[in-house]
C-alpha cells in the first residue's frame, strides 16, 4: 500500500513536470537560439557560455536531447543513441561552418522531435535486439547532423578561439543532459512503471515537436 501511494505521488509529479515543460516550450520559443542576444561570442568564456546556452535555450533541441537519453532506456546498446546524437551535432556544426547547406533544417529538426517523442511514447518491453538499437542510433545520428547544423548558425563568422569554445560548450552540455535524463529515468523506474514514464514524457515531447513542426512549416 505504501509503495502504491508512493508510485501515485511520483506519477503526479511526473505529469506536473510534463505540463510545465509543455507550457515553457509553447510560450518561450521567442527566446530560443539567442544565448548572447544574437551577438557572436568574442572570447573563450562567451564561447563556452553561448555553446552551453544554445541547446538549453533552444527548446526544440533540448526536447530532443532529453528524448535521446530516455529512448536509450532498456535497449541493448542504447547508450550509443545519445552519444551518436551528440557526436553528430559536432559534425553538423562543422558542415555549417564549412558553408555547406542542408535542406529544410528547421523542419527536419522539428520532425525529429516528433519522431523521437512517438518512439518514446510507444516504447514497450525491453529491446534486447542489438540491430534495433543500432537503427535508432543511426536515426539519432542523422537528426544530430541537422541539430548541429542549426547550432553552427550561432557561431558562424566568429574568431577561432570562441568558435572552439562554443563547440566544446554545446557538446558538453548535451552529454550532461542526455546522460542525466538516462540515469534519472533509470532510478525513476524503480518507483514508476516504464510504460507510464515513457508514455507521459514521450507524448509531451511529441506534442512539443508538433508545435515546432507547425511553426517551421508556416515559416
Amino acid at each position: 500500500m505504501k509503495l502504491l501511494k508512493q508510485n501515485s505521488y511520483v506519477g503526479k509529479l511526473v505529469i506536473a513536470a510534463v505540463i510545465v515543460a509543455i507550457e515553457l516550450l509553447i510560450i518561450a520559443p521567442a527566446f530560443a537560439h539567442h544565448p548572447l542576444d544574437g551577438r557572436l561570442p568574442a572570447n573563450l568564456f562567451e564561447g563556452i557560455m553561448s555553446g552551453v546556452g544554445h541547446p538549453v535555450i533552444g527548446f526544440d533541441h533540448l526536447a530532443f536531447v532529453i528524448a535521446s537519453g530516455l529512448v536509450a532506456l532498456k535497449i541493448t546498446g542504447g547508450i550509443l543513441i545519445p552519444l551518436a546524437f551528440v557526436v553528430a551535432t559536432g559534425l553538423g556544426a562543422g558542415i555549417h561552418l564549412a558553408s555547406i547547406d542542408l535542406p529544410i533544417p528547421e523542419i527536419i529538426i522539428a520532425a525529429s522531435v516528433v519522431i523521437f517523442g512517438i518512439l518514446l511514447a510507444i516504447k514497450g518491453k525491453q529491446q534486447k535486439n542489438l540491430n534495433y538499437g543500432l537503427k535508432i542510433t543511426a536515426l539519432a545520428g542523422l537528426a544530430g547532423l541537422f541539430h548541429g547544423f542549426a547550432y553552427g548558425e550561432g557561431i558562424f563568422g566568429a574568431e577561432p578561439m570562441p568558435m572552439i569554445a562554443y563547440l566544446i560548450g554545446f557538446i558538453m552540455i548535451q552529454i550532461v543532459i542526455a546522460l542525466g535524463a538516462y540515469l534519472i529515468a533509470n532510478q525513476a523506474l524503480k518507483l514508476i512503471s516504464a510504460k507510464y514514464l515513457t508514455r507521459f514524457v514521450g507524448s509531451a515531447i511529441a506534442a512539443c515537436g508538433i508545435v515546432f513542426l507547425s511553426s517551421a512549416i508556416m515559416n
